[in-house]
């Protein structure tokens, strides 16, 4: 087989990918699916859209206000973690082509001088920095912001880092085709996940500890009932 003749085994990669950050995990998803040729992604597609499914029904409400730049444009105050919550939710439910949705995010995320300068917003709280580091992570991926706009967001994310590094030594982050190095993967110490998947099975295999994916899908099914 393919996989015994390789230095890196499959466990590994799952035992390395399981101890990341979710802002880790899906950096580096991006970053093979950049690898996955038309086929594959197509394949891929129809997978997720399968698993996707099961929780359509208790999302939909949900996806309909991600979706709506009246109510994106109330989320501002991202010093809140409510709020930052709900940014989360909007970004996993966004959907690729909501370029107006992606608008009002884009200029809520990018006061992020003004917040840690004005307000003095510490990042180096273990439950803000994860936060901020997915929020970043997943808008500066996602295809619903334009390549200028995802040049911004990528400013933003590495001036978060480089806070975190100084502050709490943080290790830099997982970068597009170097993740899945052959010498880092048995090395990587576990870290507790915050997880971006907001399905009840995902929910109930994360890390024992987990500071917020816990109450994430709360958050998503309050919000979709709020009036």
């Amino acid at each position: 087989m393919v996989e015994n003749r390789c230095f890196v085994k499959r466990e590994e990669v799952y035992r390395w990918f399981s101890a990341l950050s979710s802002a880790h995990r899906a950096e580096f998803l991006c970053g093979l699916l950049d690898l996955c040729v038309p086929i594959e992604l197509r394949f891929l597609g129809s997978c997720l859209e399968d698993l996707a499914r099961k929780d359509y029904h208790s999302l939909r409400d949900a996806e309909i206000k991600a979706n709506n730049p009246a109510d994106l444009a109330n989320l501002t105050n991202i010093t809140d973690e409510v709020v930052r919550s709900k940014l989360l939710v909007s970004l996993a439910l966004l959907s690729s082509d909501n370029r107006v949705a992606a608008g009002v995010l884009f200029r809520t995320l990018t006061h992020i001088d003004t917040i840690i300068n004005n307000y003095g917003l510490k990042l180096n709280d273990g439950q803000t920095g994860e936060q901020f580091l997915l929020l970043f992570t997943m808008a500066s991926n996602h295809p619903a912001f334009s390549f200028h706009q995802k040049q911004v967001l990528r400013q933003e994310l590495t001036q978060i880092q480089e806070i975190l590094q100084v502050t709490v030594g943080e290790a830099p982050s997982t970068s597009h085709g170097d993740g899945a190095s052959a010498a880092a993967l048995p090395n990587v110490s576990a870290t507790p996940t915050f997880s971006s998947y907001i399905t009840t099975s995902t929910f109930n295999s994360c890390q024992a500890g987990c500071p917020c994916c816990k109450n994430l899908l709360d958050v998503a099914h309050a919000w979709s009932t709020q009036n």
